[in-house]
């Protein structure tokens, strides 16, 4: 698959009519030199000498971009509260993996918060891939501030294993559950990878020790495209099947109301919608309540 054609085709969605209203408020942005980058639970930009009228800019600009999903971010006082708070799933994870020189990739990465993280820990090479035009545009506001050497691609999972190289370490973070082949995008990742490259994965799962899943009927948690939710064992065998060499399971963890919920960030519906009202235990369809596993899947050198 030639993705230069394609690249050039998903150019194309900056110029949506509800896309380059984005597109031209960021280009309008003034170039700060002095930007004070920490990253920490929220990836906080000090630009020093910030005038009001320029701060008025950045939120006007940061607030045509709802819905923020994924932070939280600050620049200066303006916080932006995303829906979830990202840093709790990044530092759950942060202690299983070492990204020192080595190319990695994020799959669905959203605007662009995990990849800003991982930034601290000197990777050689950091590539999003998302086929969304409003995550991407956010991304780059707050990369205009940070001007990192990210690259992000506008592209899905489908095509990391035709991506121009292969990959160390692929993140692939709350996706795998919006594939109607699960194994099939499980052998894409694969194939993405180097030899002894890991896959780090989270998905929605459902308690037991069977190898079965979860097909809902419509909808899962007020969301229509959720095809299967495995058990650990069921997961560990679409992996297996795969190719993965070893699959270790990293942490199981209820989502709660601290992790995901509504902010004024988002103007939608949030997680304590999606609940039964009347038992948190389950959604409001009467499925389990969103649960994760979070693996580390590796492939054999």
């Amino acid at each position: 698959m030639d993705l230069t054609q394609l690249r050039q085709e998903r150019q194309k969605w900056l110029t949506w009519k509800n896309i380059a209203p984005l597109q031209q408020a960021i280009k309008a942005l003034p170039v700060y030199e002095d930007v004070e980058v920490e990253l920490g639970d929220a990836v906080a930009l000090s630009i020093e000498n910030l005038t009001s009228e320029d701060a008025a800019k950045i939120e006007q600009t940061a607030r045509m971009m709802l819905p923020w999903r994924k932070g939280p971010f600050r620049i200066n006082d303006l916080f932006i509260d995303s829906e979830w708070q990202s840093q709790i799933k990044y530092n759950l994870l942060e202690p299983h993996f070492d990204l020192q020189d080595k190319v990695v990739g994020d799959i669905g990465c959203n605007n662009g918060y995990y990849l800003f993280r991982m930034l601290a820990h000197n990777p050689k090479k950091l590539i999003g891939f998302d086929p969304s035009a409003i995550y991407y545009s956010q991304f780059q506001f707050i990369d205009h501030f940070v001007r990192s050497n990210i690259i992000y691609e506008m592209l899905g999972v489908e095509h990391v294993e035709f991506y121009e190289h292969k990959f160390d370490t692929l993140f692939c973070l709350g996706v795998l559950y919006h594939r109607s082949d699960p194994v099939g995008m499980l052998k894409s990742l694969y194939k993405g990878l180097n030899k002894g490259g890991e896959l780090i994965l989270d998905t929605f799962m459902i308690d037991g020790d069977e190898e079965i899943a979860l097909t809902p009927k419509e909808r899962y948690s007020k969301i229509p495209n959720i095809y299967f939710i495995p058990t650990v064992n069921a997961l560990k065998n679409w992996c297996h099947r795969a190719g993965f060499a070893h699959v270790e399971v990293l942490e199981i963890k209820k989502t709660d109301l601290n992790e995901q919920r509504k902010t004024e960030w988002i103007a939608t519906q949030s997680l304590e919608d999606f609940l039964d009202p009347n038992d948190p235990d389950k959604t409001v369809e009467g499925y389990p309540a969103p649960k994760r596993v979070y693996i580390k899947a590796h492939k054999a050198r």
